[in-house]
């Protein structure tokens, strides 16, 4: 890591100043951490729940009397100037407060919209965690970001922008990616002696007929011990919609793209992962090279797992350095001709401060310098809706996510996933159908809608068939 070089080579010595909207879970954990890094301050905070950001504070060691509950920026700015750290229950305060950077964290899609561009139009840079924004209109953010002088970028942390800084390392070394993605946080812990898997709360038995398929994956075998892992471990928790949310992200950032709309989710071993997830030349099971993906490990109760991190599958034309990768850590395939990359962590906010300190202090995003609209997340009803049903978002459980080239607002074209969110239906839809423009009615007022059109717009985007 040469971040400390960097940051000690530029010239103006100051201390980063971020606003943080939204002080969930992740928020807070960038509210903690920085706590420990002389280069940067929150000393600002907007939710719509003070108590949250209070009790985020808290957690940083923040003792009441150092924070002060605003409603003016003026009120604000004296707070801050005293020293106190500031709770605001409209972000919109934020936009004129004197602060370099927005980390934008509150998960809310129109939310993320209006806080991100407010921020561009007020020359703060936006580090966005908010995934659910970045998957609808993250493009034409950056695009815009990058007009007014400022970054827009997704974080280290979160698994999409550790997967986007993975990717974009190896292609750096000139590595062929054939597939990266992320690995889900459950995972599925075998025991062979008792025949059982568990995943979370869940647990099954399994059949002595069956488990010859959670033998480990000889050369070759994937496309027949894959589909039969699937089935004899169907009953256990599924990928999440908002799992699909984030490498929707990081297929925008880096071209890679789904072999099939919902994914493979292949159940694998980490040692499995370059056996499975390499073209079918190779004795895997993709169609094709560049590929995103989303895994769930299989190990033992004393194996070590990959703990929700990213991991790539790569190959190298040269001989000699492929040699180099699989004789020096990598795990290879079967045929030595591919290797698996992995890290077998995200550390959420503990991480971020390094994509936030990236903005203000080097002007660069930690993702990728230019993202296109590849793909986008999709919804397809897993159940009967009838009109007038309010849609919820990534985690509902009418509709089951997929990931497809992406298309413009038009009748006949598939929304993205996040325009649904809290919107309803203007007609019944029947089981497994793919929700389309004209079958939602769209809002009034609506900033994310018009930035997703003008993103359509701005990189030309046409129809695609379904």
């Amino acid at each position: 890591m040469i971040y400390h070089h960097l940051f000690d080579q530029v010239k103006e010595k100051r201390t980063v100043r971020a606003g943080l909207i939204g002080s969930g879970h992740y928020g807070t954990a960038v509210i903690t951490q920085a706590r420990y890094i002389p280069l940067l301050e929150i000393p600002i905070v907007a939710d719509v729940d003070p108590q949250a950001a209070r009790l985020a504070y808290h957690h940083a060691g923040i003792p009441d009397d150092d924070i002060a509950l605003c409603d003016s920026r003026s009120d604000a700015i004296r707070a801050m100037e005293s020293g106190k750290f500031v709770i605001v229950e409209d972000p919109m305060l934020l936009m004129d407060m004197p602060i370099d950077v927005i980390v934008e964290s509150t998960g809310v899609p129109e939310a993320g919209a209006r806080h991100a561009y407010q921020a561009i139009q007020h020359g703060k840079h936006i580090a966005m965690i908010n995934k659910e924004t970045d998957a609808v209109i993250g493009p034409i953010l950056q695009h815009l970001g990058d007009k007014a002088g400022v970054v827009y970028t997704p974080v280290d942390g979160d698994q999409h922008g550790l997967l986007i800084g993975l990717i974009l390392w190896a292609r750096s070394l000139g590595l062929e990616v054939l597939s990266g993605g992320k690995a889900r946080n459950n995972e599925c812990i075998y025991d062979p002696e008792a025949r059982t898997v568990a995943c979370g709360r869940a647990a099954i038995t399994v059949n002595e007929s069956e488990a010859w398929a959670l033998n480990r994956i000889p050369e070759g075998e994937a496309s027949r011990y894959i589909p039969a892992r699937r089935e004899t471990l169907a009953s256990l928790p599924k990928t999440s919609n908002s799992d699909l949310g984030e490498m929707t992200v990081a297929a925008n950032a880096t071209g890679l793209m789904p072999d099939t709309p919902p994914l493979h989710l292949p159940v694998v071993r980490i040692s499995e992962i370059p056996e499975v997830l390499c073209p079918v030349e190779e004795g895997g099971i993709l169609q094709t090279s560049g590929v995103i993906e989303i895994v769930t490990c299989l190990r033992a109760t004393d194996d070590a797992g990959l703990g929700g991190g990213v991991f790539i599958v790569v190959s190298c034309e040269n001989d000699y350095s492929r040699t180099i990768l699989t004789t020096k850590g990598l795990i290879p395939n079967g045929r030595g001709s591919t290797a698996v990359i992995y890290r077998p962590y995200h550390l959420c906010g503990v991480e971020t401060p390094i994509s936030i300190l990236s903005a203000a202090l080097l002007n660069v995003p930690t993702g990728a310098a230019a993202v296109q609209p590849h793909v986008d997340l999709v919804a397809r009803s897993n159940c009967e809706l009838k009109a007038g049903t309010t849609l919820g978002g990534g985690h509902s459980d009418d509709i089951d996510a997929a990931i497809l080239p992406a298309s413009p607002i038009a009748e006949g074209n598939p929304l993205p996933l996040y325009l649904l969110t809290g919107n309803r239906l203007s007609r019944d839809v029947g089981a497994d159908t793919l929700i389309t423009q004209e079958m939602i009615d769209p809002p009034a007022d609506s900033l994310l809608w018009s930035l997703r059109e003008q993103q359509d717009a701005h990189f030309g985007l046409k129809k695609n068939l379904k």
